[in-house]
């Protein structure tokens, strides 16, 4: 039960993280607006396709990832 314990704390911290990130970035614009994000707009339709801010936050995720299983060792 200890370690089911510990794996809840972990995720519901990565998830505040991950909130507060996404809170942040919001406000201050940096997030959607990365180089590698498809933006296409032409009369009344428009694509977005987040792929440069998909990919950096691919990367850190996984970052956090392998340093909480670490961690859990």
């Amino acid at each position: 039960m200890v370690s089911v314990g510990k794996m809840l704390l972990i995720v519901a911290g990565i998830l505040a993280i991950v909130g507060l990130v996404a809170f942040v970035g919001g406000k201050t614009g940096f997030m959607g607006k990365l180089p590698g994000d498809v933006f296409i707009q032409k009369g009344n339709f428009s694509f977005y396709f987040p792929l440069g801010s998909c990919l950096i936050l691919s990367a850190v995720l996984s970052v956090i990832g392998i340093i909480f299983t670490r961690l859990l060792k």
